[in-house]
């Protein structure tokens, strides 16, 4: 494939496992075939996370993005000075500052080009609040930065065997059916395929659409927004020329005998989504964000403030991470 620029990570809340899985996916980076990443500040942060995993790291300081490929081999790249001392477990008004001068800027170089891509490390929504986060999540965070309505930033879940995406997302459950309309599912399902086949090279990507009640609302005896709202929407994308299946009731719908009948799940809500691919790839489920003009992903999971340090958690999200943003990436670079 062709080579993107390097990707640029953002180091999560100290006091949480993203310096730990970074340092991690540095030490793994040949097994695991991972393209050239840097880290945004935090270098002694880095450090103390590799001490508390036994890994032998070291941090190359580099200027500008364009020296982490030459840096990447002898040691992690670190952009920037900024830094604190973290206490694993513990996070605090330093560290949420740190990691969001981490998230800022890395999202802008991945704007200007200089970064391929940006990974995101774990956060602490309510500690960032305190310092001037705004938005329910990072999702939201890198729409406004790319000057996008939130709706156009679509939360996709990845992981080896399956992909999922929750149409409503950080919302109480008793709201979904309200913030359902046929214009939502339309919307949101435009950007799916066209990312699909734009950064996972499916040129015709299969959209199976679950239904919102149990059933699928089995023909409106058991809730009317499968035929009042879903159905609508399919049929409307359908005329479109996309490849769409549903409403589909959603407890056979990830069955291991139907998952190789598409290549991604829309849903309506939350759980929805999110417990299948949790339940199938925890370890190495993605959070990727569709429909921006820039490459973002993320580990699916917390900082997990509980085992932070402890030596414990596993790279294998992160990994998994930065080995799809560089594969999107060089898709992009390709289509140019």
């Amino acid at each position: 494939m062709a080579k993107a620029a390097p990707l640029a990570v953002s180091l999560g809340d100290p006091a949480g496992i993203g310096p730990e899985v970074i340092a991690q996916a540095w030490a793994r980076r040949e097994s695991a075939g991972l393209a050239p990443f840097f880290a945004v500040g935090g270098a002694g942060v880095l450090l103390a996370a590799a001490r508390s995993r036994g890994i032998d790291l070291s941090t190359v300081r580099i200027a500008d993005p364009a020296e982490a490929a030459a840096a990447f081999q002898s040691g992690l790249p670190v952009l920037g000075g900024e830094d604190c001392d973290p206490t694993f477990g513990a996070p605090n008004r330093a560290g949420a500052e740190l990691a969001l001068h981490s998230l800022s800027r890395a999202t802008a170089l991945a704007l200007s080009g200089a970064a391929g891509a940006v990974v995101t490390g774990p956060i602490a929504k309510s500690k960032l609040a305190e310092v001037g986060f705004t938005q329910p999540g990072q999702t939201e965070f890198l729409a406004d930065a790319c000057e996008l309505p939130h709706e156009d930033a679509v939360m996709m879940l990845a992981g080896p065997s399956l992909r999922t995406v929750p149409l409503t997302v950080h919302t109480a459950l008793a709201q979904v059916p309200g913030m359902l309309s046929q214009e939502l599912i339309v919307h949101r399902a435009r950007i799916v395929a066209r990312s699909l086949a734009r950064d996972f090279g499916l040129k015709t990507p299969r959209l199976a659409v679950t239904g919102l009640n149990p059933h699928a609302g089995e023909d409106g005896r058991m809730g009317s927004e499968e035929q009042r709202i879903i159905m609508p929407a399919i049929q409307a994308l359908r005329a479109e020329g996309l490849t769409v299946t549903g409403p589909h009731p959603a407890d056979a719908l990830f069955a291991a005998h139907e998952r190789g009948k598409y290549d991604v799940a829309l849903c309506m809500y939350h759980d929805q989504a999110l417990i299948p691919i949790k339940t199938l790839d925890f370890d190495q489920g993605v959070n990727v964000t569709l429909g921006l003009p820039i490459v973002r992903t993320s580990p699916d999971h917390g900082t997990a403030f509980a085992i932070a340090g402890k030596g414990v958690a596993s790279a294998g999200a992160m990994i998994a991470a930065l080995r799809m943003a560089g594969e999107c990436a060089a898709r992009r670079v390709e289509a140019l």
